[in-house]
């Protein structure tokens, strides 16, 4: 009991983590623009502390029950912003359960093989979380316009929203997020499952 509470409270402190390494990726109006940092960010954040808890339960299942209750608290967080004034698309949550079910099941499949679930596993959430996050953020009604109707009051000025810049510097977002979360998904993990052992 004491191990899956410890796991409980890391994973509520690593959305806070994520939320405050890069603040404004939680939020619909710079959500496109920064599609590939969050990407990268997202996909490592997830694999380091998915394969960290799961490697300490060695239980094929905790990557998921991890990514839950992000996703869980990141929606209260939501709701927060909701109860405030501010529209329901203003926060947009992450999807990172699906990409925990496939970290998961490697895990599973492998015969709980720690190298595996950090190589297979890890490149599979690096390719596949742009992907339903791309997804997801094509739910959401026009960013910019969130973007000037409603700027944050926490917003920096250097990040005010001047003009529209959705593909202008990215050909293709979810390839690039896609490309470097998968790569970078692989080492980081691996480090942490080194200072685990």
């Amino acid at each position: 009991t004491t191990h899956y509470l410890f796991i409980v409270v890391v994973a509520v402190n690593s959305t806070l983590l994520t939320i405050n390494a890069g603040d404004y990726i939680f939020y619909t109006d710079w959500a496109w623009t920064s599609f590939v940092v969050f990407s990268i960010s997202q996909s490592t954040m997830l694999v380091v502390g998915a394969i960290y808890y799961m490697l300490f339960t060695g239980v094929p299942g905790t990557a998921t029950y991890y990514a839950t209750i992000m996703t869980i608290y990141t929606w209260a967080a939501k709701g927060a912003w909701f109860a405030l004034g501010y529209p329901y698309d203003f926060v947009a949550v992450p999807v990172w359960i699906p990409s925990a079910m496939l970290l998961d099941l490697t895990y599973w499949a492998t015969r709980r093989n720690k190298h595996a679930a950090i190589l297979i596993g890890g490149t599979l959430v690096g390719l596949s979380l742009p992907m339903f996050n791309m997804i997801n953020l094509l739910t959401i009604r026009d960013p910019l316009e969130m973007a000037f109707k409603y700027p944050r009051p926490t917003l920096p000025p250097y990040m005010t929203p001047i003009e529209p810049q959705v593909g202008k510097f990215y050909n293709s977002p979810v390839a690039l997020g896609a490309g470097a979360g998968a790569v970078l998904s692989v080492p980081i993990a691996a480090l942490g499952a080194k200072l685990n052992t």
